[in-house]
């Protein structure tokens, strides 16, 4: 196992994200304990010693399992995570109480990593605002000791991240974003790493093959891979791309059985990052997925200066691209569109097709945002 230095600290550069563990009957509620035990004690002996989870995982059960399993080894043996769930608004009054339950959850008596959960641009205003008191508890918890590093997960903007990071960023000592080869540029990923590399914040990855996305590519695009590296599989390249940031300190991956723990353990007991030429052929198959996939806004504007509505199309758009990408997860998309005015939503548009006549990419825009009000179920 590789293992990567943190504040005098050996992490596994692998960490077990426990938000997609087995299950039973199809419930993501219901855990199948002993699979997931079996995975656990795979994942220990061969060296990894990070674990993740968060206090909305399979509904609430994540943060039972995983402390049931863990208190099983030495508690100097793991670094265990869990984080704050504000992605739900109705959580923010009630920090004290939901931290001190999940210390209970998970049987422990402090967490080595606490996270303020998903900043995005839903909850950013939440997070900053003073009367909820988050951020002044998880600081009194951390000078206990009960938290032993803190820092936060991000979903928003780079805009809305740097909000964050104004205000709390000399307290913020990681972060974990959403870090792959095809959110490299979609999401701009690349930038986001950027940022936080002039704060000096060592950068955690979730995400790392979009949540299976980039484990099984297109026939032409495999073959493009096994001609570069003939003894690599798909799912490892995403992990080797991660390797070649070395801005990453542990790389987090949701795993749902005991042979994609087998699997992606075996790509991480050797570092073998890509080099210029790979980087550039695997942001290429991305980029000819992207293509694809979604509408080809380049974000001028032009079309918002004939808006009678007044939208912010590229915007939209942007969100539109995010949820064809995902498929049936569209997450991001839903968590963004909660921040956008009432009247301002994609199905606000009257299609008076004055936006495309302005459009150089000669979109046809009414269609889309009704595609997209539809696929959010508007």
């Amino acid at each position: 196992m590789i293992y990567n230095d943190f504040q005098g600290m050996k992490l596994s550069a692998l960490g077990m994200g426990n938000m997609r563990l087995p299950v039973l009957e199809g419930d993501d509620s219901k855990i199948d304990t002993d699979a997931a035990r079996e995975m656990i004690d795979y994942c220990m002996k061969s060296g990894i010693n990070y674990y993740d989870t968060a206090y909305g995982y399979h509904g609430g059960q994540s943060e039972l399992v995983v402390g049931e399993l863990l208190k099983n080894y030495d508690r100097d043996s793991f670094y265990l995570a869990s984080k704050f769930p504000g992605y739900d608004l109705t959580n923010m009054p009630k920090v004290r109480e939901i931290f001190e339950e999940q210390l209970k959850k998970c049987q422990v008596e402090y967490f080595d990593f606490y996270l303020f959960h998903n900043v995005c641009e839903m909850n950013i205003d939440a997070y900053l605002d003073p009367k909820y008191g988050i951020y002044d508890y998880l600081i009194e918890q951390k000078k206990n000791g009960r938290i032993k590093h803190l820092g936060f997960s991000a979903h928003g903007n780079i805009d809305c991240i740097t909000r964050f990071l104004d205000a709390y960023g000399k307290d913020m000592e990681f972060c974990q974003i959403e870090l792959n080869y095809f959110d490299y540029k979609f999401q701009d990923a690349k930038g986001k790493v950027e940022l936080l590399k002039k704060w000096n914040i060592p950068v955690w990855v979730m995400e790392p093959v979009r949540g299976g996305q980039l484990a099984s590519l297109s026939e032409e695009a495999t073959q493009k891979l096994k001609a570069a590296r003939p003894d690599e599989d798909v799912p490892a390249w995403a992990f080797r791309f991660l390797q070649s940031i070395p801005e990453v300190t542990v790389t987090l991956s949701g795993m749902s059985n005991l042979q994609q723990v087998k699997a992606n353990i075996a790509t991480y007991e050797t570092l073998k990052p890509l080099n210029e030429q790979e980087q550039e052929l695997i942001l290429s198959i991305a980029d000819d997925m992207i293509s694809k996939t979604t509408v080809p806004c380049t974000g001028c504007h032009y079309c918002v200066t004939h808006c009678p509505k007044n939208l912010d199309i590229p915007f939209l758009l942007k969100l539109y691209n995010e949820a064809m990408v995902a498929g049936s997860g569209t997450f991001i998309a839903s968590m963004s569109l909660a921040s956008v005015d009432p009247d301002k939503q994609p199905e606000c548009c009257i299609a008076c097709h004055s936006c495309e006549k302005v459009c150089p990419q000669t979109i046809h825009i009414p269609e889309e945002l009704k595609k997209f009000a539809t696929k959010m179920g508007r």
